[in-house]
C-alpha cells in the first residue's frame, strides 16, 4: 500500500518561499494530488495527514511536545498499514539562492535504496534532467525514518530558496508532474520487486 507522508504541518510549517509559502502547505497539495492519482490507477493509500491544522491533545503544552506527537502518530499509522511503501514529501532550502532541483533520500529498511534510486532516476529524466544529484541514505537526524520498518523514501521536491524553482512548485501543472511521476515510480517498484519468501517478481 502507498503511504503518503505530506512532512510538517500544524505547527510546523517546515521551510518557506520568498513570498511566504510554506512547504507544509505544498507538501501538502502534491500528496492530495498523489493521493488522487494512485487512486485512479487503482492503489490503495493512506496519508499520515489531510490537513495542514493538526487535532494535537489537549494536555501536551509545548511546541516540542506536540512535534513529538506528531512524529510518533505518524510512526505508528506507518507502522500499522500491512504491505506499506512510504513517499514523505517535502521541499527543500539553502542559504544560497542558486541550487535548485530534485533528490531523494532513502531510509536503511530492505528495498528503500533500490526505491530511492528508481524514484530519483523518473524525477530527474523526466522533470529536472540537468540535476546532477544522486539518490542517498537519509540523515540519522530525521525521526520518522529511523523509525518505520517498510520501504521508505523522502523526497525532496526542489529548493524553495530558488525563485523560479519555488514558483514552479507553488503552480498546479507542476504539482500534477511531480504526483504522477512519483505514483508512476510507485507502480514500477511494486510491479518489479520480488513476492515475499523469494518467489519471484509480482
Amino acid at each position: 500500500m502507498l503511504v503518503i507522508d505530506p512532512g510538517h504541518g500544524g505547527l510546523d510549517g517546515g521551510a518557506s518561499a520568498g513570498d511566504g509559502t510554506t512547504e507544509s502547505v505544498l507538501n501538502l497539495q502534491i500528496a492530495l494530488r498523489m493521493e488522487a492519482l494512485a487512486r485512479l490507477t487503482g492503489a490503495e493509500c493512506r496519508l499520515t495527514r489531510r490537513e495542514e491544522a493538526l487535532d494535537y491533545p489537549a494536555e501536551l503544552d509545548t511546541v516540542h511536545e506536540k512535534k513529538v506527537w506528531d512524529q510518533k502518530t505518524r510512526v505508528a499509522l506507518i507502522n500499522n498499514t500491512p504491505g506499506a511503501v512510504l513517499f514523505s514529501v517535502h521541499q527543500n532550502r539553502y542559504p544560497d539562492p542558486r541550487p535548485s532541483g530534485c533528490q531523494v533520500l532513502y531510509a536503511k529498511t530492505p528495498g528503500s535504496k533500490e526505491l530511492g534510486e528508481l524514484v530519483h532516476g523518473n524525477l530527474v529524466s523526466r522533470l529536472c534532467p540537468e540535476n546532477r544529484r544522486v539518490a542517498a541514505p537519509v540523515g540519522e537526524s530525521i525521526y520518522l525514518m529511523k523509525q518505520i520498518g517498510c520501504p521508505a523514501i523522502l523526497v525532496e521536491c526542489g529548493f524553495l530558496s530558488n525563485y523560479e524553482e519555488a514558483k514552479k512548485l507553488e503552480s498546479e501543472g507542476y504539482q500534477k508532474l511531480l504526483a504522477a511521476v512519483l505514483v508512476a515510480s510507485y507502480w514500477q517498484y511494486e510491479i518489479t520487486r520480488p513476492l515475499p519468501g523469494g518467489e519471484g517478481a509480482a
